[in-house]
């Protein structure tokens, strides 16, 4: 099993979390299997960038990006040169450090009801 320091993020992991995962497996799955609940919105099929996580340690041992991936990833927000999808990115056998960023681009955030206040300012109609 490989270890994986997950630095704390103030809603998926306000700790921080020290995690084991097997080789093979993805960053996302292991996060997942661990009850850190990080976005995935394309179901894991390397079409989006709510999966991405920037690796603070052990990014060397990581498989380079594909081409597609390496696109999808210009668009995500606070992207550094260390940053993975995490459902691309398989676990090898060097311990991992990472990092999930506070945002994403997504725009709706399953699980979690966004509430409409309606408009700031009535609108008064004179005739």
């Amino acid at each position: 099993m490989t270890q994986i320091i997950v630095l704390p993020h103030v809603e998926l992991c306000p700790e921080g979390a020290v995690i084991d995962a097997a080789p093979g497996t993805s960053i996302c799955d292991a996060l997942l299997e661990n009850e850190i609940e990080i976005e995935h919105a394309c179901e894991k099929s390397c079409a989006c960038t709510t999966c991405h996580v920037v690796i603070r340690e052990g990014f060397e041992s990581l498989d380079e990006a594909d081409e597609v991936e390496e696109d999808l990833l210009d668009k995500a927000w606070g992207l550094e040169p260390t940053s993975r999808l995490s459902c691309q990115a398989l676990i090898g056998e060097t311990p991992l450090v990472v990092e999930i960023p506070k945002y994403t681009i997504n725009m709706a955030k399953e699980g979690h009801a966004k509430k409409w206040n309606g408009p700031t300012a009535l609108i008064s109609r004179s005739n």
